[in-house]
């Protein structure tokens, strides 16, 4: 009896391990291999906030045999011909006294200019990769050079304006606090023209650089309740005072009575409500990416430059409760700073299967202990209740599919078999809008309809899971064009019959996108990536519709 208890307390400590290990399947990999030398030049400053989080974003994409090193050139205080040429010198120097660079990183537009203009005697033969660009057009247009290439910077006004008119429906009028800065003048262009697309809001301005600091405080104090305030760039005001941003931002919020919007992710966390920012991190992680391409041996001829700005929603969640607004507000998928997590939040994919563990441990205790003679019992009962816990570990509680657990585990197999495979990713367009209009009910309803339709195109060369959110994935263990074409337009039928939300017929859409193993994609990641941005593809063309990876661009 005590060789069984053994026995058993080991097999149990063993689950434990594999529940706890359950949450690494499907992690992303650094290839330890590749090896490298990357020198990141900023057009500022350590001490500027974006540039910390670039470095951050820097320093998780890149592998641990590649050595990172950084310069600055602090353009944000002295930005003159002298100034240039200092930096120019130094850093000449210390190129001449340190092994060469394989690939060099350049962050915002001053430092990318600086590269160019120096290419010949600094990088020559060098592939360049350019982060957080606002220029887009210069920027494309190096990107024609084979050794040119990264990612640019694009800010959303139209998506900062729509969030704020879901945080105030009401709103008569957008104000901006702007300056007559370069970059303040530029902006102050496309905010007008924004004014086009709402017709039925008021777009006014506070121009710092017209304004007295008195007047300037006088004039953010009197923006209304009506308002929705977007702080876009603060770097003076009409009586000659400089600010940097934190010394800008601390003076708009000791001024302001309403929550203010921002672009960038710099306030946010500090005061400032948030927006949809451009993200430095993911900038900076998607340029390193870029150049461990190159370090793997990938040409940088053959990667083309990404125009999808890394775009986040950001939001203060301290803020959005000061100003009495509803969490629900927030959109999906955005980043939430300062948010107070419940114990339950942040251990619930281990509280729920340990908690199972335990209550049947308890239960096979209690038996033990009371029937010595049911040994053979007992293990069938173990074995059923790890079969069971294996089953439910695998599988959706909402929607009864198998989850992405279990859909990284069969797609890996196929993979690794050399199957040749097809994926469809889909979800429900404006699934957010559901829950906002009928209740998150209603969006649990809409669910578990689609998965009931998914499951009735189950067969052996097709199996539908739930992926993660409104967002579902099937695998099609085939990648013949007419075999796939099929079933893609099938699978967009079941969006043709209407949904029963909240007791009602509604028409609900789905976008759908496709990519092949191997045609498509070597691997797992890139497979998903590419399957990914077909479907987003067919978003931005109007949604509820199907497309397929090669066809992009096409």
């Amino acid at each position: 009896m005590i060789k069984l208890r053994k026995k058993l307390v080991v097999l149990c400590l063993g689950i434990i391990v594999i529940l706890l290990c359950m949450n690494k399947i499907g992690a992303k990999a650094v290839d330890r291999e590749i090896k490298g030398r990357v020198l990141f030049i900023s057009s500022y400053s350590y001490g500027w906030p974006t540039v910390k989080s670039q470095i951050k974003g820097l320093e998780a994409g890149k592998g641990k045999s590649v050595i990172l090193d950084y310069e600055f050139m602090d353009t944000k205080r002295v930005d003159d011909e002298q100034s240039r040429q200092q930096f120019y010198e130094g850093l000449s120097y210390r190129l001449s006294q340190v092994d060469p660079y394989d690939v060099i990183i350049l962050g915002d537009d001053a430092a990318l200019l600086f590269a160019v203009e120096h290419r010949e005697e600094l990088f020559d033969g060098i592939p360049l990769v350019y982060e957080g660009i606002n220029n887009e057009e210069l920027a494309l247009e190096l990107s024609k050079d084979p050794l040119i290439t990264g990612i640019v910077e694009r800010l959303s006004l139209e998506k900062n304006i729509d969030f704020g008119l879901t945080l105030y429906p009401s709103a008569q009028k957008v104000v901006a606090i702007l300056d007559d800065s370069v970059t303040g003048e530029a902006e102050r262009k496309a905010f007008y023209k924004c004014a086009e697309k709402y017709p039925d809001l008021k777009f006014e301005e506070v121009n710092t650089s017209a304004l007295s600091t008195n007047k300037l405080r006088q004039k953010l104090s009197q923006i209304g309740k009506d308002t929705i305030l977007i702080h876009i760039m603060m770097s003076e005001d009409a009586s000659g005072k400089k600010y940097s941003d934190e010394e800008a931002v601390r003076f708009i919020l000791n001024n302001t009575r309403i929550p203010v919007l921002r672009m960038l992710e710099d306030g946010i966390g500090e005061g400032l409500l948030g927006g949809n920012v451009v993200s430095m991190y993911k900038s900076g992680q998607i340029a390193m990416g870029i150049a461990m391409e190159i370090l793997g041996g990938r040409k940088s001829s053959e990667i083309e430059a990404v125009v999808e700005s890394p775009n986040v929603y950001c939001v203060d969640e301290l803020v959005m409760k000061e100003y009495g607004l509803s969490l629900s507000l927030i959109p999906e998928g955005a980043v939430v700073l300062n948010h107070q997590s419940t114990f339950w939040e942040r251990n619930k994919e281990v509280l729920i299967p340990c908690s199972i563990l335990i209550l049947a441990l308890l239960a096979v205790v209690l038996w033990v202990v009371f029937d010595n003679f049911k040994r053979r019992k007992l293990m069938e009962e173990l074995e059923g209740a790890r079969n069971i816990m294996e089953a439910a570990s695998q599988h959706d509680f909402l929607t009864g599919l198998p989850n992405r657990s279990k859909f990284m585990i069969d797609l890996e197999d196929l993979i690794k078999a050399g199957t040749p495979c097809t994926i469809m990713m889909l979800d429900i367009d404006h699934f957010k809008h559901i829950n906002d209009t009928y209740g998150h009910t209603a969006g649990d309803e809409a669910l578990k309809q689609l998965a009931d339709r998914l499951k009735s195109r189950q067969s052996p060369i097709q199996m539908p899971y739930r992926y993660a959110g409104d967002e579902f994935i099937i695998i099609l263990k085939s990648s013949q064009k007419k075999i796939v074409e099929e079933q893609a337009f099938q699978c967009s039928q079941l969006f043709k019959k209407p949904f029963i939300l909240a007791g009602e017929k509604k028409q609900v859409g789905g976008s759908i996108g496709i990519a092949s193993y191997p045609a498509n994609a070597g691997d797992i990641e890139q497979l998903i990536n590419r399957a990914d941005e077909a479907m987003y593809e067919v978003k931005k063309n109007g949604r509820n519709h199907f497309a397929f990876y090669h066809s992009i661009g096409s």
